[in-house]
C-alpha cells in the first residue's frame, strides 16, 4: 500500500518537491562563527555541500603537527538544529571529535604544542537532521525510493528522509592564530548506503566521517 502511495506521487511528478523539502534548509554562514567575516560564498563544483569558504595562501607540508580543540555545539540564533535533543547534539559532537582525531592523526601528529609547524583546528556543529525513523529505511526497499535514492546518488545528493550535519571548520596557524582556512560545509551518506540509514543519528555519523577525511585530504 505504501509503495503503490509513494509511486503514484512520484509519477505525478508531486513526489520531486516533496522528497527537495527533505534535503532540508542549507547551511548559513553562521554569524557566531570566528571566522564568519571572512566566509565568502563559494563558487566551486563543491559549492552545494561547501557553500562558504576562505583560504589564504598555504605550503601545507610545512605544518607537521595539530591541536585539535574540542569539537563545540554552536548555540547562535541561526544554528539549524531543529527540534534536535541536547543529548543528540552531545552524542554528535563527541562522534566529531573521534572521527577528526582519528582521521587528522593519518598525516599529522596529534597534541603539538602552540609554535611553527603546529595547526590549530577548531570544528563546531552548526547543525544537523535525524535520519526520520521507519520512512527513511523503507525508502531503500520502496521501488519509487530507490529510484530517487539511485538518482541523487548519482547527483552526490542527499538520500530520501534521511539524516545530515552541517558544521565549520577553522584551521589557524598556531604560532600567531593566523586565519588559514575556514569552511562551511554539510555532509550526508551516499544516497544508496543502506547501513547509514539505519539509527536516527547513523548519517550524520557517517557525514562527520566524510568530513573528516575530506579535511584532511585538503590539507596536503
Amino acid at each position: 500500500m505504501f509503495g503503490q502511495r509513494f509511486a503514484t506521487c512520484l509519477s505525478a511528478g508531486a513526489l520531486t518537491l516533496v522528497l527537495a523539502a527533505c534535503a532540508g534548509v542549507q547551511p548559513v554562514a553562521y554569524s557566531g562563527i570566528d571566522a564568519a567575516h571572512k566566509l565568502q560564498p563559494n563558487l566551486g563544483d563543491d559549492r552545494a555541500k561547501v557553500p562558504f569558504a576562505y583560504a589564504a595562501p598555504v605550503v601545507w607540508s610545512r605544518y607537521t603537527q595539530v591541536e585539535l580543540d574540542p569539537v563545540s555545539v554552536y548555540q547562535g540564533a541561526d544554528a539549524q538544529f531543529g527540534d534536535m535533543k541536547d543529548e543528540d547534539k552531545s552524542v554528535l559532537a563527541s562522534y566529531a571529535q573521534k572521527t577528526f582525531a582519528e582521521n587528522l592523526a593519518k598525516r599529522f601528529q596529534l597534541n603539538g604544542q602552540p609554535g611553527p609547524g603546529v595547526l590549530r583546528i577548531k570544528v563546531t556543529l552548526t547543525g544537523a537532521q535525524r535520519t526520520t525513523p521507519l520512512v527513511g529505511q523503507a525508502m531503500h526497499f520502496d521501488i519509487a525510493g530507490n529510484l530517487y535514492n539511485g538518482v541523487q546518488a548519482v547527483r552526490g545528493g542527499q538520500g530520501a528522509f534521511s539524516g545530515s550535519v552541517s558544521y565549520a571548520v577553522e584551521v589557524y596557524d598556531s604560532s600567531d592564530n593566523r586565519l588559514l582556512k575556514a569552511y562551511i560545509a554539510k555532509q550526508y551518506p551516499n544516497a544508496m548506503n543502506l547501513p547509514a540509514a539505519f539509527g536516527s543519528l547513523g548519517a550524520a555519523k557517517t557525514g562527520l566521517d566524510k568530513g573528516a577525511e575530506a579535511l584532511v585530504a585538503q590539507l596536503h
